[in-house]
């Protein structure tokens, strides 16, 4: 799974489930022992992560809507994704 980013020990992947558990646009987000998939409109699919971390993913996944959709649709079509910056 392709990691996009990395901030404050949150590790940020994303990979197109064609077919898969979860068919809209989302990431991965782990932390440790704790695991989150969020949909790009920041909903919490399943999973958590602490508060302060689930509130620093929200913000960074607002920062970089666009991105994250232009990645999506990348991996969607097969191609190779691109980094995202991390928080900072």
């Amino acid at each position: 799974m392709p990691t996009l980013s990395m901030f404050y020990g949150v590790i940020i992947r994303m990979f197109a489930e064609k077919g898969g558990k979860h068919n809209e646009p989302h990431i991965h987000a782990v932390y440790g022992e704790k695991q989150v998939v969020i949909s790009l409109d920041g909903e919490i699919i399943e999973g958590s992560l602490p508060a302060n971390k689930m509130s620093l993913l929200k913000a960074w996944i607002d920062i970089h809507q666009d991105e994250l959709k232009a990645n999506w649709q990348l991996l969607l079509e097969g191609d190779v994704h691109f980094k995202i910056d991390p928080l900072k």
